[in-house]
């Protein structure tokens, strides 16, 4: 299987959870609008999806996933599962100690951390202590869903491992449903969405015990040891905690300076979710796959093999981020309203969420660029090089955020995001070209002026269309303007892959290929 095919099943895969996930914020936004209870819950379930990004998707993954893939291709199955066992044993304890500690402390970690903004609002910060005690036990199952994850993706079956998430959003679309159909009242909503969380971390957890069971790879629990393997796991993991959640300890720093803002956690969350469509089922599929794959090619030494999966997914990840990222600062209004305005988001929601969409999407690009450089660190076992560089990141995002918050309100975070994200970019594209582990060949280079091209001059017909077709429709009900805004989001589309094909920025070979397949 081509390495454009894997990222399509991975991105497949989770582009079913992105839609899902939009149908869950389009209820979400119905029942609850941007309001006191929407805040709460993004506060709280923010705070277990940080750690489980940070610990299990980001350091955790980072650090197990090149060395479970060499233990693999070096000792095979029976080197792997042993490697597997113990490590499963240190990550359950650590898992259970954490949980335990952070529950107990949680109104301190609320105060301190999770939203301190709430403070002002007795009952808003009491619904958010509750709902993330609730929550916390999805981080637990979540980290053990991430190894296990880890395990399907080494043994190249990325699929399932992908599928899993879409779990949450229809158990939360369900509750939603449920709520709205029964009148329930918002605060009962936001606890029945809590336990939503809550059911769904164990179900993914069934889900993947089962798959990695029927791929022939069982663990049994044993006691915890700190065998040289996992100690090589653990000082692995020290700086890639810092490196692997950039993103969500640039969010987290967001939220805590947006919780004196009212309705900005909300709006944030709101803008967010639509960033995320492109930014998850690329970036993720860009990070799934290339990991392991350059984890196996560095330990046979296959250089070429290296350079050319490194030059495939920049021109996999700028092709589509780059087109995504116009399209969603030229005509971010429309594209809020037709997803979220109905019920009790407004009309001045739409227009305020749009603002911070067009913030974070003048990152987009250099969001999924991370996926791609920072494997060429991991797979090395170079942790402390994207460590670094991420500190400064951070530093970065907080300065910007807290000079011009008290000017530009909650775009000022998405802004601060953004910029700080291509500051992350530069250190690390720079860094590989320096030591010579990466050069874009003569084609990639090409391909990515001539991305860049297709994507302004869509940009340019997006912005057309949306003054000539979508501007007299202000106002208008949601069943007049829906078929426009469709129409001018496929217009654009169009003439971006037809400028692509034109141009050569697209592999046309490669775009046959996937397509027979795909009919196949």
């Amino acid at each position: 299987m081509s390495l454009i095919a894997k990222f399509a099943g991975v991105g497949s895969a989770t582009m079913a959870s992105r839609i899902l996930g939009f149908a869950r914020e389009a209820l979400m936004a119905a029942a609850l609008g941007a309001g006191p209870i929407t805040d709460a819950f993004y506060a709280a379930f923010r705070f277990p999806n940080l750690f489980r990004r940070l610990f299990a998707e980001g350091a955790f993954n980072t650090a197990f996933i090149p060395l479970f893939s060499k233990e693999m291709e070096g000792g095979g199955m029976e080197a792997a599962r042993r490697f597997g066992e113990d490590v499963l044993a240190v990550l359950l304890t650590v898992l259970l100690a954490l949980s335990a500690v952070a529950m107990m402390f949680m109104p301190i970690l609320v105060g301190t951390v999770v939203a301190p903004g709430f403070s002002d609002s007795p009952e808003k910060f009491d619904l958010t202590v509750v709902m993330t005690r609730i929550m916390f036990p999805y981080l637990l199952c979540m980290s053990l869903v991430a190894m296990l994850s880890g395990v399907m993706n080494a043994m190249r079956k990325f699929f399932l491992a992908a599928l899993a998430p879409v779990l949450l959003n229809i158990i939360l679309v369900a509750v939603l449903a449920t709520a709205l159909s029964a009148g329930l009242p918002a605060r009962l909503t936001g606890l029945w969405l809590a336990w939503g969380v809550f059911i769904s971390g164990f179900a993914q957890l069934f889900i993947l015990v089962v798959a990695v069971r029927k791929s022939g790879f069982s663990m049994r629990l044993r006691l915890p040891r700190l065998t040289p393997p996992v100690k090589r796991v653990l000082v692995l993991m020290g700086p890639a905690l810092v490196t692997g959640g950039i993103m969500q300890i640039n969010l987290l720093v967001g939220q805590i300076i947006a919780s004196v803002q009212d309705k900005a956690i909300a709006l944030l969350n709101f803008a967010d979710r639509i960033n995320q469509l492109p930014l998850g089922v690329i970036g993720i599929a860009v990070g799934v796959v290339l990991l392991p794959e350059l984890s196996r090619a560095l330990k046979a030494g296959d250089d070429a093999g290296v350079q050319h999966l490194q030059n495939r997914s920049l021109e996999f990840s700028l092709g589509l981020t780059v087109p995504a990222a116009v399209g969603l600062m030229v005509i971010p209004a429309p594209i809020v309203s037709l997803l979220y305005e109905r019920g009790a988001f407004t009309a001045l929601d739409t227009q305020m969420t749009a603002a911070a969409l067009a913030a974070f999407a003048s990152g987009l690009p250099a969001y999924v660029l991370t996926k791609v450089f920072q494997p060429g660190f991991f797979a090395r076992e170079d942790m402390r090089t994207p460590m670094w560089f991420s500190l400064i990141t951070v530093i970065v995002n907080i300065a910007l955020s807290l000079i011009f918050f008290p000017i530009y309100g909650h775009i000022a975070i998405a802004a601060a995001t953004s910029l700080s994200s291509w500051v992350n970019v530069t250190l690390l594209a720079g860094t590989l070209w320096r030591r010579n582990a990466f050069r874009p060949s003569t084609v990639t280079a090409r391909r990515i002026v001539m991305i860049v091209f297709s994507s302004l001059a869509m940009g340019l017909v997006a912005f057309g269309l949306e003054r000539w077709l979508l501007s007299p429709l202000e106002g208008s009900t949601l069943a007049v303007r829906a078929p426009a805004i469709l129409f001018v989001i496929a217009a654009a589309g169009l003439a971006y892959l037809s400028l692509a094909l034109f141009t050569g920025a697209v592999d046309r070979t490669e775009l046959r290929t996937a397509l027979r397949r795909r009919r196949a």
